[in-house]
């Protein structure tokens, strides 16, 4: 079986637990205009999902169209409370140091929003500069798009088979898919909800761990099992 050597990590709601802070940060942009929500239904309903859709639903559930200047300001918001508040997912630290492998980052998130976030907690200087970001492409390459994990591939000139990928969303699992990679579900941040894994399984998780302690035998075992057909 082919060994992995390349662990590609989300990073928020992986090694960052930031979903329901940025949630609570777009829903207060978007209270503004109406919006009745609490952050763990946005969280369940969007998390994963790149921000300029979640406007156009935002705008289909408001029946009208939003100020142009909503996105900058959501943007903004969302950048601050998750540079400030958001905290690292428990031993996401230590099982870094445990793994042999290369590991990168591939998110939609922008660059700022993760450097200021991982930098804080001490995250940062594991990955770069092997950070990616669905903005780093023109135009914005967002997952489900498998784009930023082919980047990742060529970068550390890996075949599919070779990597794992460790997603919280079913548009990351989706994207991990298209771009032919074995792809594990976590559940362990505070946005996850009891069907969470189930929904993960079927965007096509070959399992699904709540604790990023689990990881490393994870690896292991899938470096001898061939994965799903």
């Amino acid at each position: 079986m082919t060994e992995i050597q390349l662990v590609i990590f989300d990073c928020d709601g992986v090694l960052m637990d930031s979903e329901i802070v940025a949630a609570a940060a777009e829903l207060e942009i978007y209270s503004e205009f109406g919006v009745e929500m609490t952050p763990s239904e946005f969280s369940k309903r969007f998390a994963g999902k790149d921000s300029a859709l979640i406007k156009l639903d935002m705008e289909e559930y408001l029946g009208r169209k939003l100020p142009e200047n909503t996105m900058k300001k959501i943007h903004a918001n969302v950048d601050e409370k998750c540079g400030l508040e958001a905290k690292m997912i428990k031993d996401a630290d230590f099982v870094l140091d445990q793994l042999d492998q290369a590991r990168c980052i591939c998110s939609n998130g922008p660059q700022k929003k993760m450097k200021h976030m991982l930098d804080r907690i001490g995250l940062y200087d594991k990955f770069r500069p092997y950070i990616f970001s669905a903005k780093d492409f023109e135009p914005p390459k967002h997952k489900p798009e498998p784009d930023i994990i082919l980047k990742a591939l060529k970068e550390f000139e890996m075949q599919p088979a070779q990597a794992i990928v460790v997603e919280d969303s079913k548009y990351g699992i989706e994207a991990a898919r298209r771009a032919g990679t074995r792809v594990i579900g976590f559940t362990g941040a505070s946005h996850t909800y009891p069907t969470h894994a189930d929904e993960l399984i079927d965007a096509g998780a070959e399992t699904v761990i709540s604790r990023l302690s689990e990881l490393p035998a994870i690896i292991e075992a899938f470096s001898v099992w061939g994965g799903m057909e």
